[in-house]
């Protein structure tokens, strides 16, 4: 797009520049005031264009340390540079005017040659404006949409500068002057509405809409609870849009990156090229239930939690949960921890509830493990496989993996339980293994049990 927005600027200098010699030449040899206000209204586009050319140059360059919302704005302020020479043009050419309207001046000599040159100025501004304005959309550049305004004005004022030449050449002087007022104020029109928008763009004025637009963009995206605010404003040539959003704070840190990937993409797509910024708040929904409740808290301060238990005694609620700490720590630093995450839970479901927690050792660092010799990984396999066969529901136990480690032994294994046995009666039955497991075997550390459904023989096809 750089390349385009930098084409378009070199053409138009080339333009503007054309066209102020050609008017100063003809406006110095008929002594036309209309036709030099012209040849200075063009002068002042040549060097606006300049400008231009210069801002996009520099505005398209990316973020950098200094600049780390990149160097759009050089475009709005070379446009607002443009105003003041438009707004100082206007002071010079109605001045002359005046000067002339009250002590008369130069005797205006209409030509032919004056009125082809008005033309083909007329038809230069007509496409250069037609160009400047489809490439200005297109890049969304105010820099080259105050330039695509000076060629559109400049074909209405080049259009009274041609009707003052036919009021002199028709016997009236006056109107030569007076066009040349007519110029001035279409400039000063040009000037209040570049001005108006550039200082819009500088001071981050909310482009009209942007509210509806957002919001109807990102309407419907599962797990956004509410919009808190829109805001967005003018970038250079893009737009941004800081927006808050409203999340359940019970969502996993995964989904609440995916929801701001989503509201991000649907933006875009609305206004393409737009920098979203999208901040999320974690919001305490009403269909939350205790668990949930605790679970965020404990997730909160960082404590690994388990084992939540949620009683319900007359008008009391009792709760009491399993929390992992550094097994490193004394047990005074342990409870500075359960005591905060009490309290905690405490402020959030009100003093008169029960909370009781129970301290585990948190693994924080690996162990080095290594296998058993055969025979002795063979003895306590088979004690295992015979606990297991002992134990109601667990139909057997295979999987087994022991290790040996420098704090004691690693047992892992797997259970085939019933498909329709319930979690909780699988639970219970894999805890009394664990139970006979300890009491039978010496040294062991920690015990992994997976209890799964026997795999679902293999549907045989029909002979």
């Amino acid at each position: 797009m750089a390349s385009a927005k930098e084409s378009v600027a070199f053409t138009s200098i080339l333009a503007s520049g054309l066209l102020t010699a050609l008017k100063l030449a003809v406006g110095l040899l008929t002594g036309s005031l209309g036709i030099l206000s012209e040849a200075a209204h063009s002068a002042l586009d040549c060097a606006g264009t300049v400008l231009t050319f210069i801002a996009i140059r520099i505005g398209d360059k990316p973020p950098d340390h200094d600049h780390p919302y990149g160097h759009g704005k050089v475009e709005s302020i070379a446009a607002l540079a443009e105003t003041a020479l438009l707004f100082a043009t206007s002071a010079w050419i109605i001045g002359a005017a005046a000067e002339r309207l009250l002590h008369g001046g130069t005797a205006v000599e209409p030509s032919w040659t004056a009125v082809g040159v008005m033309g083909l100025s007329m038809v230069i501004d007509f496409f250069r404006s037609r160009k400047l304005t489809k490439v200005a959309r297109e890049t969304n550049s105010p820099a080259l949409a105050a330039d695509a305004l000076h060629f559109r004005s400049d074909i209405y004022s080049s259009g009274v500068v041609l009707l003052g030449l036919g009021l002199v050449y028709l016997g009236y002087p006056l109107g030569d002057p007076l066009a040349a007022i007519g110029v001035a104020v279409f400039v000063l029109r040009a000037g209040y509405r570049l001005g108006r928008e550039t200082i819009e763009t500088l001071i981050d004025t909310a482009p009209e809409g942007i509210d509806t637009v957002v919001r109807g963009a990102i309407q419907g995206i599962a797990d956004v609870s509410r919009i808190e605010r829109v805001r967005g404003g003018p970038r250079g040539s893009s737009v941004f849009v800081d927006l808050d959003i409203a999340v359940a704070r019970t969502l996993p840190l995964e989904r609440v990156a995916e929801i701001k990937e989503q509201v991000t993409h649907r933006i875009q797509e609305e206004m393409p090229g737009a920098d979203v910024m999208v901040m999320t708040h974690p919001l305490a929904l009403d269909d939350e239930t205790i668990l949930d409740r605790v679970l965020v808290i404990a997730a909160s301060q960082g404590v690994p939690v388990h084992h939540v238990t949620v009683q319900h005694v007359e008008e009391r609620v009792s709760v009491s949960f399993d929390l992992e700490v550094d097994g490193r720590q004394s047990m005074a630093q342990a409870h500075v921890t359960a005591s905060a995450l009490e309290r905690g839970i405490r402020q959030e479901l009100g003093d008169e509830i029960e909370v009781e927690s129970h301290i585990e050792p948190l693994q924080t660092d690996a162990v080095t493990g290594t296998e058993l010799p055969w025979a002795e990984y063979r003895r306590i396999r088979d004690e295992i496989e015979a606990l297991a066969d002992a134990t109601p529901l667990l139909i057997d136990a295979h999987e087994i993996r022991i290790r040996a480690t420098e704090v004691g032994l690693y047992l892992s294994l797997h259970c085939h339980v019933p498909p329709d046995a319930s979690v909780e009666d699988a639970h219970d039955a894999v805890s009394a293994l664990e139970q006979k497991i300890r009491g039978q075997i010496d040294g062991v550390r920690r015990i992994i049990v997976h209890a799964e459904p026997p795999a679902l023989p293999l549907a045989t096809e029909p002979a």
